[in-house]
């Protein structure tokens, strides 16, 4: 693949082209809500984002993706994406954030992809993260993860000028949250489960007042704490993530991907360097993005559009014939 390293991440089109790339996988994947086959939502939403991807006029290359290259067939930790002929950039994508809930039609289900100039985004393995994350306006170091879980929320209640039964913490249902679980319950504060999206979920955290979210914390995957990461810089807030290794086999993996320091504890800004671009359609609807209106003959789609070099955002309406 050509590739023109001297061209500049300045085209304003970008943002366009990613929305569009966001919208095509939604688009694909929308025959397939409450169809209960995750395989085929996942599948379609990558194909289309792929056909996408290529017709850009970029140097891309995936650094978040479906897995290894012998793992994912197409969108793999690699792959090169475009037509070489723009600036080299990094991309970051989930073509389906959500395929459980996609294939069994509950909310927040997204298509998700951010883009950022070569060598930008962190290239995170495909193990945990331990994540945390509080929307814009605070003070850094408000929440760290040195404090205990029930600190953090005595601490951002008093940053808010509130009551800990004030704040409401999102966290993925899962047995590994158990105690975190019964630790936030301890201090008052309200919680609210989700079954699947974590990229959503602390997106969530940026508009409060929206879906009702104050902070998010958990392990889930690290591939998708980049893109929360990504997203969070273009809406305002702070995360943080700390890489968690169950096996030497995991580590293997981070080395192979540059990283050396384990314990390392990452900022937004660690994790997402430089100015990005970031875009998600809603496939199904949730706090925040609508999902896929259907009517004869038509497919209407939300998408949240982003960029963090002009703090815009920008919500995009998409209605598209189907057959």
């Amino acid at each position: 693949m050509a590739e023109n390293t001297k061209a500049e991440f300045e085209d304003r089109l970008l943002s366009l082209g990613l929305a569009r790339v966001s919208e095509a996988a939604a688009v694909a994947s929308a025959s397939q809500i409450g169809r209960g086959d995750e395989k085929a939502a996942d599948q379609a939403a990558v194909n289309a984002m792929r056909e996408q991807l290529n017709l850009l006029d970029i140097a891309g290359t995936v650094v978040i993706g479906e897995g290894e290259r012998d793992e994912a067939p197409m969108l793999y930790i690699g792959e090169e994406v475009g037509t070489g002929k723009g600036p080299a950039v990094d991309i970051a994508l989930d073509p389906l954030e959500g395929t459980t809930l996609t294939a069994k039609d509950m909310p927040n289900a997204l298509t998700v992809i951010a883009m950022a100039p070569r060598g930008t985004l962190l290239h995170a393995p495909d193990v945990y993260m331990d994540k945390l994350a509080i929307g814009p306006g605070f003070k850094p170091g408000t929440v760290t993860f040195a404090m205990t879980p029930s600190e953090r929320i005595s601490a951002l209640a008093a940053a808010k000028g509130v009551s800990t039964h004030d704040i409401t913490c999102c966290v993925l249902d899962r047995p590994r949250h158990e105690d975190l679980i019964a630790e936030l319950r301890s201090t008052g504060a309200a919680i609210r489960l989700i079954t699947d999206g974590d990229v959503a979920g602390a997106m969530h955290c940026a508009e409060p007042d929206v879906t009702g979210i104050d902070i998010y914390m958990g392990s889930g995957g690290a591939p998708e704490g980049v893109l929360a990461a990504a997203a969070l810089k273009c809406m305002g807030g702070q995360f943080y993530g700390k890489l968690v290794f169950r096996n030497e086999d995991e580590k293997a993996r981070a080395r192979k991907a540059g990283i050396t320091n384990f314990d390392r504890v990452y900022t937004r800004d660690d994790l997402v360097q430089s100015d990005v671009i970031f875009a998600a359609t809603g496939v199904t609807s949730g706090s925040l993005l609508a999902g896929i209106k259907r009517e004869p003959g038509f497919l209407t789609l939300e998408t949240l559009l982003m960029r963090s070099k002009t703090g815009s955002v920008r919500r995009v309406t998409y209605r598209t014939p189907v057959k």
